[in-house]
């Protein structure tokens, strides 16, 4: 199976509106609501692809409860392995402006984590392990949560032997890089204040020396460029899709992860995590792809090796 890591789990809450004016009230024209943090979102595209997913990390409080009964409704081998805690699960609005496809997102800070609740939440993280053939690593981390928590969980993995790709920002990714990850996946904003560099093949070159095994970086409209020990990648989907980009990381995630799992070389990992990636602007909210678009674009991206 496959384990994905979410130490900052949401409820994702989506509002369409005609068009997003200040102060002025809206009148939601479609609301969605659904389980959310990048983690969660990762493994609910990898169980709509069919591959048996675990999802970890915190939950709790009222909110809580909603999140892991909209993830029992999921489609897909998924199972619940959160931890529970006192402190209720954040929040997430994301407001689309349907006249522009703008998207304007508003996230809550998350729940204070005690130490009792790290604890237990690294003991059932050393149990999973045991039957992961890969772990993803996502989204910041809740009060409460170690700076250092992402490195201590990258090289609890390495020791175990389970490949692990990280994909969070800021000082967390700082000292996870340090912890050689075999993947980081950055999108360009993250790089960039990461190593100082805008210049996404220099930057990934950097991330590199400074310990991450290979670089998957997104660059938005543009595709991803990897940087590994067996080459340099650009893969770019045919032209730009308008719609919601709230996810369409994750789902690149999720892309990489399971062609990774398969046994896929870079090429394909890449092609699949651009296809899913534009596939997911398509859809309303984070966690979903466009099936028929997702199928159609395979056939179309275009992977160019520097």
């Amino acid at each position: 199976m496959i384990l994905t890591v979410t130490l900052n789990a949401a409820l994702d809450l989506t509002y369409r509106v005609p068009r997003l004016l200040p102060q002025a009230s809206h009148r939601v024209a479609r609301a969605t609501e659904r389980p959310g943090g990048k983690g969660l979102n990762v493994a609910r595209v990898l169980a709509a692809l069919g591959h048996e997913t675990v999802v970890t990390g915190f939950v709790g409080g009222p909110t809580g409860e909603t999140l892991r009964r909209l993830l029992a409704e999921c489609a897909g081998p998924l199972t619940d392995a959160l931890v529970p805690i006192t402190g209720d699960t954040r929040r997430t609005v994301g407001l689309t402006d349907a006249a522009t496809g703008e998207v304007t997102q508003l996230n809550e800070s998350g729940p204070q984590v005690t130490p009792e609740e790290w604890a237990a939440f690294g003991e059932r993280y050393g149990r999973l392990l045991r039957d992961a053939r890969a772990v993803a690593l996502c989204g910041s981390l809740p009060p409460g949560v170690p700076v250092g928590a992402y490195a201590h969980l990258v090289r609890e993995a390495r020791a175990r032997h389970v490949p692990v790709l990280l994909d969070t920002s800021g000082e967390p990714l700082r000292r996870g890089v340090a912890a050689r990850p075999d993947v980081v996946k950055p999108n360009a904003t993250e790089l960039a204040a990461l190593t100082g560099s805008t210049e996404p093949l220099q930057a990934a070159l950097d991330t590199r020396r400074r310990g991450a095994h290979a670089v998957a970086a997104s660059l938005g409209a543009d595709g991803i460029l990897a940087v590994t020990p067996d080459g340099s990648w650009h893969a770019t989907p045919p032209k730009p899709l308008k719609g919601n980009p709230t996810g369409a990381g994750d789902s690149a995630v999720a892309g990489l992860l399971s062609a990774w799992s398969e046994g896929l070389p870079w090429p394909d990992r890449l092609t699949r995590a651009v296809a899913l990636s534009a596939a997911t602007v398509r859809t309303p909210a984070a966690g979903e792809f466009d099936t028929a678009v997702y199928e159609d674009l395979l056939q179309r991206v275009q992977v160019t090796q520097l």
